[in-house]
């Protein structure tokens, strides 16, 4: 039987480079506990900022990578049009409790994984609006748009060159 090579995803870059990746929120479950050295489950958006927040003050290197499941799980998916904007509301007041904690060398990308438009029928996923935009923050300079990207590959290029790797796909910012 010939055995199948698998290109290096982020999180082989990350682990070969021995960068540190602490997952909060489903993050372990997402990679199947690949790559994912720590991680704490989390019961919601609030729960998972607040653990985000703690862990930023913990660890001073590394990736903390966070999964906040209510915008799609409880709103996106159910069509709660009011309940989205009501946590979309909830993140932005939690996000900017949570910058001033951000040291000037700390990068924060923030993006969706997938659309689910809580006004469309059906409860199909959509890439359309909300797939592969993102924002890189950096304090030493004001945060930019990136924009709409053609991949979320390009997000997990920008993080490895970020650590000094690269992964075969995708274009960094």
């Amino acid at each position: 039987m010939r055995s199948i090579r698998r290109k290096p995803m982020l999180m082989d870059v990350l682990a070969e480079r021995k960068v540190r990746v602490f997952g909060v929120g489903k993050i372990h479950d997402i990679y199947n506990g690949r790559g994912v050295e720590e991680y704490l489950t989390t019961k919601g958006n609030v729960d998972g900022m607040e653990k985000m927040t703690v862990t930023v003050s913990e660890r001073r290197s590394g990736l903390i990578f966070c999964n906040l499941v209510d915008f799609d799980m409880l709103y996106g998916h159910r069509k709660d049009v009011e309940g989205f904007a009501k946590s979309l509301e909830e993140f932005d007041r939690l996000l900017g409790e949570f910058l001033p904690l951000l040291s000037l060398s700390d990068m924060l990308m923030i993006t969706a994984d997938h659309g689910a438009i809580p006004i469309r029928a059906g409860r199909r996923r959509t890439i359309r609006g909300s797939t592969c935009r993102f924002w890189r923050i950096r304090r030493e300079r004001d945060g930019r748009n990136l924009g709409v990207r053609d991949t979320l590959a390009d997000m997990g290029q920008t993080i490895a060159e970020n650590f000094g790797g690269t992964i075969p796909h995708g274009r960094a910012s």
